[in-house]
């Protein structure tokens, strides 16, 4: 683990330090500012949400905070600073931008969906850009994260924009009933000390976006992502392609300050924060997320497509039926006596000249060399079933170390995760168990003699 890693660890503790039920907020909101990103808090009045990001300021050395509440009535200069008169006098459209947004590295938007139209371009390029358009000049801003807050989701299709530059997004409410009297015994506003050389630096966010580019993406977080992609289609969640690309770049980042050099598949459990439009959604894809830790590769899925089609196959051979034979190799039919004859209508002249008997039919008897190579390819399989069952049984092992020591997903996940982990591997066995019993039925096929 690197020392930023460290460092990171050390200022997340912090910053949560004091806080009933807000860690998944803090840590959301650390999250967004290393990665480059922005978070939205929902929820009423009254539920911290600018503590949150009051608290964000003090993760950053020597960072500029800015905060404000919009209405419908508010003002491009209550944002971004009033015009310059000088440069009015000069012919020059220009705005004094010291300590409003424009300079800010850390701002606070609350009711951040009221920005009317005069507001809302600016604030688009300002978030997504990190650039003001500032009279004839568009000018670089050092803004590191931007938490947003409303009392409720946007309506109308002209604040999409804005809603779709927050990839992290969160449901704050009132703190739980086991929680409130953690909540009254609170004592005053405790801070968030930071040490001044614990802050994190310019230098130290270039660093961490520069490795986490770096970080693998494995096969099983790729199928993972496939798989809830179709999901979400299928249960009508809009995700554009720009955030899901948006999604990868926060689950490096994840994964780097983790100490990980490759996403794994507890990273994933951010994506209930990223792809909802409705807050319901959230608990959806965490809920089916949970469901999907033990997947691998898309391995599961394709298991029981696999299982499914070599009992189908092994059912056909068992069905098969082919014409009997005699030593001399010639067809055999049905006689009228019970007995197979080889002519097909000698033994009927006193029948219909026409009259023909029907083929004696037997139990298709298979080349040993087919049934071989079937068992074979059966071996192959379940040797690879093994191997996945394997892999969910370590992570079965690993579980409470794994979650505990990761920077952002939250402990009590534990118990959910193994809950999907443990019927990772019980599936696993039962597709064993029935490949077993395809290879059984295999070994059972009738066969035909081999030759001398």
């Amino acid at each position: 683990m690197n020392d930023l890693t460290n460092r990171i660890r050390t200022i997340r503790d912090a910053l949560t330090k004091g806080l009933v039920e807000r860690d998944v907020a803090v840590r959301l909101a650390l999250l967004a500012a290393l990665t480059g990103e922005h978070l939205l808090l929902v929820g009423p009045p009254g539920t911290a949400k600018s503590l949150v990001a009051r608290r964000l300021r003090r993760a950053f050395k020597d960072a500029a905070y800015f905060e404000r509440l919009l209405t419908k009535f508010s003002v491009p200069e209550e944002l971004f600073g009033p015009l310059s008169i000088k440069g009015l006098e000069e012919d020059r459209y220009e705005r004094l931008t010291d300590s409003y947004l424009p300079t800010a590295s850390v701002a606070f938007l609350d009711e951040i969906f009221k920005a009317n139209s005069a507001i809302l371009n600016a604030l688009l390029t300002l978030l997504n850009e990190r650039e003001f358009d500032n009279g004839a000049r568009r000018e670089p801003t050092p803004l590191v994260a931007v938490v947003g807050a409303s009392n409720e989701l946007p309506e109308g299709e002209e604040l999409d924009a804005l809603f779709d530059r927050f990839l992290l997004r969160l449901h704050v409410g009132p703190v739980s009933k086991d929680a409130f009297p953690g909540l009254l015994k609170l004592q005053g506003d405790v801070e968030a000390n930071i040490s001044e050389e614990l802050g994190l630096t310019e230098s130290d966010l270039d660093a961490v976006r520069k490795e986490a580019g770096k970080v693998r993406v494995p096969d099983d977080v790729t199928a993972l992502l496939c798989d809830l992609r179709d999901w979400c289609r299928g249960q009508g969640i809009p995700v554009s392609d720009r955030r899901w690309r948006k999604v990868v770049k926060l689950l490096q980042t994840s994964a780097w300050t983790s100490g990980r050099d490759a996403v794994s598949i507890w990273d994933c459990w951010l994506l209930q924060h990223c792809l909802w439009s409705k807050a319901e959604d959230g608990q959806k894809i965490c809920e089916w997320y949970a469901s999907r830790v033990g997947a691998m590769a898309g391995e599961p899925s394709r298991f029981v497509h696999v299982v499914q089609a070599w009992e189908g196959k092994l059912r056909k051979n068992k069905e098969g039926k082919s014409q009997k034979q005699d030593e001399e190799g010639r067809l055999l039919y049905s006689g009228r006596d019970g007995k197979d004859t080889p002519d097909r209508g000698r033994q009927n002249f006193n029948l219909s000249p026409d009259f023909k008997l029907s083929p004696a039919m037997e139990p298709t008897r298979y080349e040993p060399a087919y049934i071989w190579d079937c068992l074979q390819q059966l071996e192959k399989i379940q040797t690879d079933m093994n191997t996945h069952k394997g892999k969910v049984e370590e992570r079965i092992r690993t579980l409470e170390n794994d979650v505990h020591k990761h920077l952002w997903v939250m402990d009590d996940f534990a118990e959910p995760a193994s809950r999907g982990l443990e019927k990772a591997r019980d599936d696993a066995e039962g597709l064993i168990e029935r490949l077993e019993k395809v290879k059984r039925g295999y070994k059972d096929l009738p066969r035909k003699e081999e030759e001398p």
